[in-house]
């Protein structure tokens, strides 16, 4: 994984309470979270779920000596999917039913969290069909903006110099949204999404 790509994933699904990852990437899936955790049983039987839950996930049982009210901050700093909190009063979830709860709780988050990104992508993608366009959508818009190239480095350097923006994907799936450059008007060899 690149640095790149977390950064990607940090502001894709990153939201001012701390990080945001989708279940299938995220290196702790869950987080048991002992509630009066000196009470006599409540680490073991935290342990035993932990154990019991890491056959089909990435868990970890906060045991540190923070207030609980510290973990479930952590918890969600860490963009840990899921928090279990375990305690002589927690009765919400049967034991018993916790794998089953937990991997649907986990397949809905990722579908969730992929529809709307995918959603927040298209809603700010937008298609220039020349310099004009591209110009007038990277000053009044941010996201992505389609637009064909010609293949020159040189025009990337002046679209970059110009308006401080470079390429980012030329997807496999390739449009014809123009027959030529949005730069220097010359033949167009790709489709392009470009970005500030």
């Amino acid at each position: 994984m690149t640095t790149r790509l977390i950064g990607a994933l940090i502001m894709v699904h990153g939201d001012n309470e701390g990080l945001v990852i989708p279940p299938r990437v995220a290196p702790i899936q869950i987080c048991i979270v002992p509630v009066m955790q000196k009470k006599e049983g409540v680490l073991d039987k935290a342990y035993e779920l932990r154990d019991r839950l890491a056959k089909d996930f990435r868990v970890k049982v906060d045991d540190s000596d923070k207030t609980p009210g510290f973990k479930f901050a952590e918890a969600e700093m860490r963009g840990y999917p899921i928090r279990v909190e375990i305690g002589p009063k927690e009765t919400e979830v049967a034991l018993e039913d916790l794998e089953t709860k937990a991997a649907e709780i986990l397949e809905t988050m990722q579908k969730e969290m992929l529809e709307r990104a995918r959603a927040h992508r298209d809603s700010h993608t937008y298609v220039a069909h020349n310099m004009e366009e591209f110009e007038q959508i990277f000053n009044e818009k941010s996201g992505f903006v389609k637009a064909m190239w010609c293949g020159c480095q040189e025009c990337e350097d002046k679209i970059k110099e110009k308006l401080a923006v470079t390429s980012r994907c030329m997807p496999f799936e390739q449009e014809q949204i123009a027959d030529t450059c949005v730069c220097c008007g010359k033949p167009a060899k790709k489709m392009v999404y470009w970005g500030r």
